[in-house]
């Protein structure tokens, strides 16, 4: 008869057995609990890691998508860690915190009141009539509200028509015809405003193809997407002169930024539509040429950054992806890390971390004392964002390099501690790692501690992504990449990205010389004052 499961096992006559053999048994039995214990100990551990995954994909998902802690607050009103960020600022040089003083504030935008006098103003005026005048000692007018107008786009039809003359010469007649215009794409029903608008529609303010074009029908002419669409991807060949000599410009630099991001692409030839390809952009450039640079590749292999970095050779800031590095050994590179990357991790671990006690004494997480760690450094940052190169180095120096140090000593004691697999432990072993390169920012006052201007500037690309979704081609995703390095260059050098793109379509097509075109270079534009001024409230 079979034993039913569950029913317990009868208990064996142990009592012909020796010592020997009983303590055998005793061993062999501890052994099995012991193997036990560790399956167990092993499946305690794989559902935490389940547990803290689960908790991660929950807050990405349905929280806010923000990086501060839940704990952030809690650290800050921790009084060791408020007396050690208020000693940073103590013990900053006398000089330098003149300095600091003296530097401009960067207060929060207020409420503008009343409107800006760059825009137009029509004036209309509220009269009283004859009768209610009449014997009157004077009259007079007060200024009593203002609103703002909207005036609705319109299209209009531009007719061109040549003036000719008929010249006879020795019996035959000759014509001589005024000059036309030189258009960009040659022969093409839309002018340079047209399309200057639909390149800023769609990436600047991340309009569809689709949603303009129900937009102009509604203006009283429909024009397809797809006519708009070949009409982008034509230009590209004519702004890739302007964006190469934007190339080497950056390059000739001593300090660039470097990121990358997701793009899907339809028709790319040997990959699926599902695949994963890359829009790939640097920021940098001398101090008065700035700008942000473009470039799709269906790779995410080392051999783009070295195609995009050839010629440079100064200071490259990225996060930690290998790719980078065939490039920087090549041309000799010097690398350095982001610290957003790195705190980004830790408060992953943080925001998933089982919270056991709430409360202003409640112990932390080791995730949050990193934390705390990463951001006295940037407390460190805040007050000499507007000191020169040469305090903020001193500063550096001086103050972060020590705190650096403890944060390392702390990484290496703890990192062991914690549960392999977990989002803390990859957290800490991420920072290790890039140990070398995150430190890199203290070599000289002009680097930035995080790649943010470079996250920053590749946004508006991720923003408008979601609106477009993908581009059809491969010509179609070079030709986003070209649009979106013009605006956001120009955006960088402070001008309307509208009204600059308008102007490059203008003037390109006659550029013939080098001088030309590098006269349409953003940092070279001589755009109207008042296109300026609005451009700096954008």
């Amino acid at each position: 008869m079979r034993k039913r499961p569950g029913t317990p096992s009868k208990i064996p006559d142990l009592s012909g057995l020796s010592a020997a053999e009983v303590a055998a048994l005793v061993a062999g039995l501890q052994q099995q609990v012991a193997s036990q214990q560790t399956v167990l100990k092993q499946r305690d551990q794989y559902i935490q890691l389940l547990e803290e995954k689960l908790r991660l994909q929950q807050i990405q998902k349905f929280a806010a998508r923000s990086e501060k802690s839940a704990h952030q607050a809690h650290l800050f009103d921790e009084p060791e860690l408020e007396a050690e960020i208020d000693a940073l600022r103590d013990q900053l040089p006398d000089d330098v915190e003149a300095d600091v003083q003296d530097a401009p504030r960067v207060s929060r935008q207020r409420r503008q009141r009343g409107f800006s006098d760059d825009l137009v103003r029509e004036r209309i005026e509220l009269t009283l009539s004859e009768e209610q005048k009449a014997g009157a000692t004077q009259t007079f007018f007060t200024k009593v509200k203002e609103e703002l107008q909207f005036i609705p786009a319109q299209l209009k039809v531009l007719e061109y028509w040549q003036e000719k003359a008929v010249f006879s010469l020795e019996g035959n007649d000759h014509i001589l015809a005024a000059q036309r215009p030189v258009h960009p794409l040659g022969k093409c029903t839309a002018s340079t405003s047209l399309l200057a608008h639909l390149i800023t529609s769609k990436y600047a303010d991340g309009l569809p193809l689709y949603r303009q074009e129900g937009m102009l029908k509604r203006l009283g002419h429909t024009v397809s997407r797809t006519q708009m669409a070949n009409w982008i991807i034509r230009l590209d060949d004519v702004f890739k002169p302007l964006i190469n000599l934007m190339r080497e410009a950056q390059n000739s630099s001593a300090y660039l930024q470097a990121d990358e991001t997701r793009l899907q692409v339809l028709k790319e030839d040997g990959k699926t539509a599902q695949s994963d390809k890359w829009m790939w952009v640097t920021r940098g450039g001398p101090p008065d040429q700035l700008s942000v640079l473009f470039a799709y590749d269906p790779s995410r292999g080392g051999s783009v950054p070295v195609r995009l970095l050839d010629d440079f050779a100064g200071i490259l800031q990225a996060d930690g992806y290998a790719g980078y590095g065939q490039i920087c050994r090549a041309n000799g590179i010097t690398r350095i890390g982001c610290w957003d990357h790195a705190r980004r991790k830790f408060v992953e671990a943080s925001k998933a971390a089982k919270v056991k006690e709430k409360g202003k004494n409640a112990p932390l997480a080791k995730a949050d004392v990193g934390l705390s760690h990463i951001n006295k450094l940037y407390a460190i940052e805040r007050p000499i964002k507007d000191l020169s190169d040469a305090e903020r180095y001193r500063v550096r120096q001086e103050l972060s390099l020590p705190r650096l140090e403890a944060f390392k000593a702390w990484l290496e004691a703890n990192v062991s501690r914690v549960m392999k697999g977990s989002l803390t432990r990859k957290a800490m072993e991420y920072t290790l790692n890039q140990w070398t390169t995150l430190i890199g920012y203290c070599e000289r006052g002009d680097l930035q501690i995080s790649n943010v201007l470079a996250e920053n500037a590749i946004r508006p690309f991720a923003i408008g992504r979601r609106a477009w979704l993908f581009a059809d081609t491969t010509r179609g995703a070079h030709a986003s990449a070209s649009c979106y390095s013009l605006i956001e260059s120009a955006k960088a050098n402070g001008l309307n990205p509208a009204a600059y793109i308008h102007q490059v379509l203008e003037r390109i097509a006659t550029a013939d010389t080098l001088e030309a075109l590098e006269a349409l270079l953003p940092w070279n534009v001589a755009l109207p004052a008042v296109v300026k001024k609005v451009a700096q409230y954008g």
